[in-house]
């Protein structure tokens, strides 16, 4: 008969139990942690990340409720405000070449490829803003902002096929919970549009959002692969100097379809049967210009300073921002269909966040 390995009350120790964190802390551990994370950084890095973070929350939303105030003040013109997305770009050019004597670097030699991925770029943003323009044309805008939201879906998808980023459970769960709220907007349609706004109108406002958000995230994804394999994380002066090449290609894009379909030779006639006036249809497209610039910039420069986590955290927010701005400036339907998808969608970024914490993790891990 064999002898028991362990006789019960000999040669077993109980494992000491860890007394339970109070509140208190549990608070001290967070102040460490985030002391720490502060002293790793340099106080440009905070400040830029503040900076960064209030642009993107700010100029996106703007930007979105002055392209649906542009149609629904008596604009008609797509190419137009696909043309305005990215006529700012001088703007980040005015803050990257002060940046080359401050930061003491040279601009990146532009050779063949890196150009024609930047032209590229410039083609597909064109192309992504005209959609988005039919979208906030015949759509609210916070019914617009809620399906532009599934750009994170396909930024995801697009991301793990071309620059290989890793995805686990909750981040496909986090997929599926967006694409759920998107079902729900589209079974709500009846209620969710205005009075001059036909059937057909409002099928392609809402097709064309979800091609656009698909759209961005294939740009999203090209973008993040240029910086690996072009650009690198060298200097914050990288993300100014892509801006300016993308945007810049999309100008010349964007320009010659307007002059093609003519719309700058009918400004002036929009401009007087504009409701407000021609003051109110320049202001318009000038406030347009300038936040869809901060917009992107903010939301580059997110991505080079901090991580897609926290710019997924940002976006979260943003959504229910333009959607309740949307609601209390221009006065957008607001039906209970809308408002569960909006709780979904926040939902699904919840799931997101989590997922794309954990990847990290595990990443860090096993380096």
């Amino acid at each position: 008969m064999r002898e028991p390995l362990l006789i019960p009350g000999e040669g077993m120790e109980e494992a000491p139990t860890k007394p339970p964190q109070s509140l208190g802390d549990k608070i001290s551990a967070y102040k460490t942690m985030a002391s720490e994370v502060y002293s790793s950084k340099p106080i440009s890095h905070w400040i830029l990340l503040i900076l960064s973070s209030g642009a993107m929350l700010v100029a996106f939303p703007a930007s979105s409720l002055l392209s649906r105030l542009y149609y629904s003040n008596g604009g008609k013109s797509k190419w137009l405000i696909s043309w305005v997305a990215v006529a700012g770009w001088p703007i980040p050019a005015l803050i990257l070449v002060p940046s080359y004597f401050i930061l003491g670097v040279y601009p990146t030699p532009l050779n063949f490829q890196l150009t024609l991925s930047y032209a590229l770029l410039g083609f597909l943003s064109a192309a992504d803003n005209l959609m988005y323009a039919y979208a906030y044309a015949y759509l609210p805008a916070s019914t617009a902002s809620l399906l532009a939201s599934t750009a994170l879906v396909f930024s995801t998808l697009f991301g793990y096929l071309i620059v290989k980023n890793k995805i686990n459970a909750s981040i496909i769960n986090a997929i599926v919970i967006i694409t759920a709220a998107m079902a729900i907007i589209a079974l709500d349609s009846e209620s969710d549009r205005y009075g001059n706004i036909t059937d057909t109108q409002y099928a392609i406002g809402f097709i064309l959002d979800i091609l656009g958000s698909a759209l961005h995230g294939l740009i999203f994804a090209l973008s993040e692969l240029v910086f690996v394999k072009y650009l690198g994380r060298i200097s914050f002066h990288v993300v100014l100097e892509q801006q300016v090449m993308v945007s810049l290609f999309g100008f010349l894009f964007t320009t010659i379809g307007c002059l093609v379909n003519k719309d700058f030779q009918t400004m002036g006639s929009e401009a007087l049967s504009f409701q407000g006036g021609k003051s109110s249809y320049i202001l318009v497209l000038v406030w347009g210009i300038i936040t869809f610039q901060l917009g992107i910039l903010g939301a580059t420069a997110i991505l080079f300073l901090a991580s897609t986590v926290f710019a997924g955290v940002l976006n979260s927010i943003r959504v229910p921002l333009t959607s309740i701005a949307a609601v209390i400036l221009l006065h957008d339907p607001m039906s209970g269909f809308k408002i569960l998808s909006l709780v979904v969608t926040f939902w699904g970024f919840a799931c997101y966040i989590y997922g794309n914490r954990s990847v990290t993790k595990e990443t860090k891990e096993t380096t």
